[in-house]
């Protein structure tokens, strides 16, 4: 039995070939060449390169074919360990090394794998979501508004304002606003007693203003514009889109089977609604859908950009109206390019705006005087 590489034959009885392909035994003899030769009775059964070559987690000293060419339950069992060596010095990945190229290949597929992720992350999720939100039944996105809701005045220790005279003025404002604006189904707007200068739309209609942005407004145009632009939001349902991109496949399964109130509703809302901004895009369809809605009622959209010009002077908190809404130039220029200036009667009068700034403040009930 020569280690050389030339062909010889080497007669061994203890060499066993199964062909992969029948469940016959064949004992064969094996010849060292350009390829591993697998011959019986002078006939050659098989051809095997080295390189293609393993070893089997089996008893004994058994091999394999790496390719499928050869059927994949072909097999070699050696039986004399007289071979063993020199089959091993032969087949240099029997121990372990790593086919020439085999890195680089790896790279490429790993790299193809990043940017195939990356793909769908930037595109295909909010492709996705640009498409499914509107499909969404208004049942679910009511659910799961009311999951988020909780939420949000637990982690803003928020409670809502309700003093008469200022929910009267609220309840003027938002019927102007949304006699024009010509939305599926009604908004809920609320007024939330918070230091925080803020105003957010949840899935499912209501919009909450924090008590922080009502201080910092000098004119009720101000608060006009955010809400227009909250229902602007609400319009373009942009609540569902960023929580259907933020949460992925996993959120959308959810929806699928209903469960949109559970622990991981409340995650992808607190998440989505309050620590991720709107696109860039998001941003300028609800300015955009915000001065129309002004212009419609004869008020003009500047100052909605006043109103967040001095706030982003101010703001210091994570939470502000700029953290989900980021202030940008272009955002300023355009809401002052589609004013149409004052055409129309004031939302509100100067009681009535008045009362909206105050409806946070508690009021002291006194007992009626003993008689």
């Amino acid at each position: 039995m020569s280690a050389e590489p030339q062909p010889g034959a080497l007669n061994d009885d203890a060499v066993i070939f199964f062909d992969g392909w029948s469940s016959r035994k064949r004992r064969v003899e094996l010849r060292f060449g350009a390829m591993l030769e697998i011959v019986q009775n002078g006939a050659t059964l098989a051809s095997w390169p080295y390189d293609d070559i393993r070893r089997i987690e089996a008893p004994g000293f058994a091999l394999r074919r790496e390719t499928a060419a050869a059927g994949e339950l072909a097999r070699l069992e050696l039986h004399d360990p007289r071979l063993h060596n020199e089959i091993i010095a032969r087949c240099g990945f029997l121990g372990g090394r790593v086919r020439p190229g085999a890195n680089r290949a790896l790279l490429y597929w790993s790299l193809a794998a990043t940017a195939s992720v990356v793909g769908l992350v930037w595109f295909g999720i909010p492709f996705a979501a640009d498409r499914i939100a509107p499909l969404v039944p208004p049942a679910f996105e009511r659910r799961l508004g009311e999951a988020a809701e909780a939420q949000l005045r637990a982690i803003f220790s928020a409670e809502p304002c309700h003093a008469e005279n200022g929910a009267g003025a609220l309840a003027q404002l938002s019927a102007r606003l949304q006699s024009r604006a010509a939305l599926e189904q009604p908004a809920r707007i609320e007024i939330l007693r918070s230091s925080v200068p803020n105003a957010l739309a949840l899935p499912g209609g209501k919009i909450y203003v924090f008590s922080g942005l009502l201080t910092r407004a000098e004119t009720p145009d101000e608060v006009a514009g955010v809400v227009a632009h909250e229902i602007g939001h609400l319009r373009h349902r942009d609540a569902m889109r960023k929580l259907i991109a933020t949460g992925g496949t996993s959120y959308l399964i959810g929806l699928l089977f209903g469960d949109v109130t559970g622990a991981g509703a409340l995650v992808f809302a607190s998440k989505a609604l309050i620590g991720a901004a709107y696109s860039r895009e998001a941003e300028a369809q609800a300015d955009a859908f915000a001065a129309e809605l002004m212009a419609r009622l004869g008020r003009p959209a500047k100052p909605l950009g006043d109103l967040l010009t001095r706030v982003a002077g101010k703001e210091n908190g994570a939470f502000g109206l700029l953290h989900d809404h980021p202030l940008t130039a272009d955002r300023l220029a355009a809401l002052a390019a589609a004013d149409k200036s004052e055409r129309g009667p004031p939302l509100l009068d100067d009681e009535n705006w008045a009362a909206l700034k105050t409806i946070c403040e508690k009021v002291d009930v006194k007992p009626e005087a003993a008689r």
